[in-house]
């Protein structure tokens, strides 16, 4: 009980109930001065990151051990699916993830109105247009059939390769979520395939030529020898970085996150693993 609460109960100079609103007053100052603060999203020391399955593992090892350095334990949580961790972070089952570019998580956030942001990048990986058949673009025939992924940000990807190459040509403003709809001229009358993005590079024997994601060339065993063209690196809209949710963007165990994959150690082992097929991009 506080010292002007007893001069009062001293002096009578309250009634009944002041008294007793006084004294619970006092009581509950003096549990929230005590009590101790809440922690913030600042004190995190552990985060859970999602990626997709395969090489990227091998290097979020390595950020895992860059992380550990600074007192930060990243647990890495895969996917197989693309669709996964945009969700997951968003329902907050992971902290963030580092698994797309910047055109496919703006098509995510229209269709689903997910609070994400970027919070560093990390590498690109250009698209190429793969053939078993033909050594040039140039030698594609007429009415060859190519493949291309069939979601909307990686299809208009690789549409956008076909038109730098010359093959067909998008009608003017078709952007970067263009489509087969958009195409306005197919001089060699070009047969294009929408597959999925995990089914296009293994089906490259079946096909005069495929435009396909660099990891999924990897998995489906292409290589630079059977790469005809690839996107331009300059100026690449197609950077994947690592998200959070947008709430989390300033806090501090995102930097630490960040600065754990941007550095000489993490770049290193990026190299051997995707052995010149990708780059970092910080």
């Amino acid at each position: 009980m506080t010292k002007t609460l007893l001069n009062l109960l001293d002096r009578g100079s309250f009634t009944r109930r002041t008294g007793l609103a006084a004294m619970l007053a006092a009581t509950v100052a003096t549990f929230v001065a005590t009590m101790p603060a809440p922690a913030s999203a600042e004190d995190k020391t552990t985060v859970k990151v999602g990626i997709m399955s395969g090489e990227d593992e091998d290097i979020w090892r390595v950020v895992a051990a860059e992380a550990a350095k600074k007192g930060l334990t990243v647990e890495v949580v895969t996917f197989n699916d693309y669709t996964q961790p945009n969700e997951a972070l968003e329902r907050g089952e992971i902290d963030a993830n580092a698994f797309q570019h910047g055109p496919y998580l703006e098509n995510q956030i229209q269709a689903h109105g997910y609070k994400i942001a970027i919070a560093g990048y990390t590498a690109v990986w250009p698209i190429g247009i793969y053939s078993k058949k033909h050594t040039a673009v140039a030698d594609l025939p007429e009415g060859a059939v190519i493949g291309v992924p069939n979601d909307p940000s990686n299809e208009g990807r690789a549409l956008l390769v076909l038109q730098d190459e010359g093959v067909i040509k998008l009608r003017e403003g078709a952007g970067i979520l263009a489509t087969i709809a958009d195409i306005a001229e197919n001089p060699k009358k070009v047969d294009i395939k929408e597959l999925d993005a995990g089914i296009v590079g293994r089906s490259v024997d079946d096909l005069d030529a495929a435009v396909v994601n660099t990891d999924w060339a990897l998995k489906a065993g292409l290589t630079v020898e059977n790469r005809i063209a690839q996107e331009k690196i300059a100026d690449n809209p197609y950077r994947n970085f690592i998200a959070v949710r947008e709430a989390d963007l300033n806090e501090a165990w995102v930097k630490t996150l960040v600065s754990s994959y941007q550095n000489d150690t993490v770049k290193a082992e990026f190299d051997r693993v995707y052995k010149g097929t990708g780059t970092v991009a910080y």
